[in-house]
C-alpha cells in the first residue's frame, strides 16, 4: 500500500486497536499498523483505503472467516503474517470488527483447550472428585467462551442477560470423545433456560437454514406457553457448528411420536 494515512486517522485506528483489547503494536509495515494482545493470540493490522474505507487484516484463519459475517473480504496484498483483508465502511463497524476479532481469539478451536490445558495441567485427576474439579473448570472455561462468542446473548431470543443464560452443549459433555470436543465453542450455543431445556431433551434442534424445527411429541398448547409456536432462527452460525447439529437432529432430536 501507498497511501499516505493523515494522523487524525492513524490516531483512530490506534485508539480502535487498544479499546478493544490490542494493547500492544508492532512494527508497522508501510500504512499498516500492527497490534497484538496481551489476551489473545491474534494479531491485526489496521489501514484505511483512498475512497475512506478502512481495511483490517489478521493472523488467523478462522477468525477470518468468522469475521466475513460482518466485513467484505479484500483482494489485496496482506500484510506479513497476516492471512486476509476485510474492509469496513467506517469507524463505528470497525469498532465491532475488532471487538469480535478479540473474542473470537480467545475462543476459536483450540485456544480454548489450550486454555483448558494450561489451567488443569497440575491438578490431580486419581479419584472421581478430583476428576469433577478438573470438569468444572472445563465447564466454567466453557461457559465464558460461549458468553463471549455468541456476545452475551442468546443465540435464538437475543436475551441479553448473561445470569439466565445457560451454555448449552449441542454433543453432550459426556457423549464428547475427546476434551477438544468437549471444549470446541462451536459445539455449543447460548440459551436462554426454557430453550437450552428443550434443546437438551430433544423438543428442538436446528436446521441446516438455522431454522429452529420444534419436534412433533411436543404438543400444541406446550408450544404455545414456550414462545415455540412461531417462526425462530439462530443467526451467526458458523461451518464449525454443523457437524454437531447434524449429530443433534440425527442422535438427540425426537423426530417421532412415542
Amino acid at each position: 500500500m501507498t497511501n499516505v494515512l493523515p494522523p487524525a486517522i492513524l490516531t483512530r485506528l490506534q485508539k480502535v486497536a487498544l479499546d478493544n483489547g490490542f494493547d500492544l503494536e508492532l512494527p508497522r509495515q508501510d500504512d499498516w499498523l500492527g497490534f497484538a494482545s496481551t489476551q489473545a493470540p491474534l494479531r491485526l493490522w489496521l489501514s484505511a483505503a483512498p475512497n475512506g474505507r478502512i481495511l483490517a487484516a489478521v493472523s488467523q484463519h478462522n477468525v477470518a472467516r468468522e469475521l466475513q459475517q460482518h466485513a467484505s473480504p479484500v483482494p489485496i496484498p496482506v500484510p506479513d503474517g497476516a492471512c486476509a483483508v476485510l474492509t469496513v465502511p467506517d469507524v463505528p463497524a470497525l469498532h465491532r470488527l475488532v471487538r469480535r476479532a478479540f473474542q473470537l481469539s480467545k475462543t476459536l478451536p483450540d485456544e480454548l483447550l489450550h486454555h483448558f490445558e494450561r489451567t488443569t495441567a497440575n491438578l490431580p485427576r486419581t479419584t472421581e472428585a478430583e476428576r469433577l474439579v478438573v470438569q468444572r473448570v472445563g465447564q466454567n472455561l466453557y461457559r465464558a467462551a460461549l458468553l463471549a462468542y455468541w456476545e452475551g446473548r442468546c443465540a435464538i431470543t437475543g436475551l441479553q442477560v448473561p445470569e439466565l443464560l445457560r451454555a448449552s452443549h449441542i454433543k453432550p459433555w459426556a457423549d464428547c470423545a475427546t476434551d477438544a470436543e468437549r471444549l470446541d465453542v462451536f459445539n455449543g450455543l447460548l440459551l436462554a433456560p426454557h430453550l437450552d431445556a428443550v434443546f437438551d431433551l430433544g423438543f428442538i434442534t436446528v436446521g441446516e437454514d438455522g431454522k429452529v424445527i420444534v419436534s412433533p411429541v411436543l404438543p400444541e398448547d406446550a408450544r404455545e406457553i414456550l414462545g415455540l409456536d412461531g417462526e425462530l432462527r439462530v443467526r451467526g452460525l458458523g461451518e464449525g457448528h454443523w457437524r454437531y447439529l447434524v449429530w443433534h437432529r440425527e442422535r438427540v432430536f425426537r423426530k417421532e411420536r412415542l
